[in-house]
């Protein structure tokens, strides 16, 4: 049974973060006319009006949590959610297309470093073969030619290196508080926390916040922008978590690269090399064998022992 429940949370974990993959369609036109940190208050106080309910109801819940498990929440929810998604709708910009690459490739190295401190997630020689592969197939996806790759400016790439760290965090932090919140609990505390700490810098930003010229067809993308790969994402991301060591999850993430290549292949007509058809099949591989063997085996059939969590000793 815990067999299938580890498979079964890899499996919802890659789909949650393959609606993940849906965000450009959304965000990618009004990143250009909004500024990010408007949007992203925007997309979270749709979140916040939906889950709130959800927040109410699970009060008693929260009584469970601890100081440590606070600042896990606070993490999560201002830094994971509210920093990073500014910071990676800033990224927008600058058209840089190394920000995916980036974004993809050190958030596993930032999530695994983290599991094994916070979480006692100890790695075997296993392990390695599905990173090596993951952060490989990633690697293929990002680039249509993967010899040349140039970073074009600073600005963009350490918007990328801090999204990755602060959403790296996020899963290993994640993990800790579906042990001891409901999946939905924790999603709708992360929205919570994310609003004010929101609210706060769009009102230390500059006086034009772009929302005299939102119109009808910016609030229907700012909707579905929530919903989608927001609320939907997460709910079915945070569902598997619960189940899901940190380590493998953070290489379930990987399919948000390959359901993004997908989608801007069948909505902006944008080429796919085959070397990014190869990166496709081998997170589509790795993501594959890692859900098979945990459901075969114990978490070491994929690379990982599980300690006493150093979080659960505060």
């Amino acid at each position: 049974m815990q067999n299938r429940r580890v498979s079964q949370g890899i499996l919802l974990v890659a789909l949650g973060a393959a609606l993940w993959g849906t965000d450009a369609i959304f965000r990618r036109g009004l990143a250009i006319e909004l500024p990010a940190t408007t949007l992203v208050f925007l997309e979270h106080l749709v979140l916040v009006a939906i889950t709130a309910p959800v927040l109410w109801r699970a009060r008693s819940e929260l009584t469970r949590l601890n100081r440590v498990d606070w600042l896990a929440a606070l993490v999560v929810g201002a830094g994971s959610s509210a920093l990073a998604t500014v910071m990676f709708t800033a990224s927008f910009r600058y058209g840089d297309p190394t920000t995916p690459l980036l974004l993809q490739k050190v958030q596993p190295l930032v999530a695994v470093a983290a599991a094994r401190l916070l979480l006692g997630e100890r790695l075997v020689p296993r392990y390695a073969w599905f990173l090596l592969s993951g952060l490989a197939g990633a690697y293929l996806v990002a680039f249509s030619d993967p010899t040349t790759v140039s970073i074009s400016a600073l600005t963009p790439a350490m918007l990328a290196v801090g999204a990755a760290i602060l959403w790296g965090l996020g899963t290993v932090l994640g993990r800790h508080l579906t042990s001891k919140l409901s999946f939905s609990t924790v999603t709708a505390l992360r929205f919570a926390i994310a609003l004010p700490a929101l609210a706060l810098v769009v009102g230390m930003g500059s006086a034009d916040t772009g929302l005299l010229a939102i119109d009808g067809n910016d609030v229907l993308a700012v909707v579905l922008l929530a919903l989608v790969p927001g609320l939907a994402a997460l709910t079915l991301y945070y569902r598997g978590l619960r189940s899901t060591p940190a380590s493998a999850a953070t290489l379930a993430e990987l399919s948000f690269p390959l359901s993004a290549i997908g989608l801007n292949y069948l909505v902006f007509g944008t080429a796919v090399s085959s070397t990014q058809w190869l990166g496709v099949a081998l997170l589509a591989a790795t993501i594959t064998t890692m859900t098979w063997l945990s459901h075969r085996g114990k978490e070491t059939a994929i690379g990982i022992r599980l300690d006493q969590p150093v979080l659960s000793k505060s």
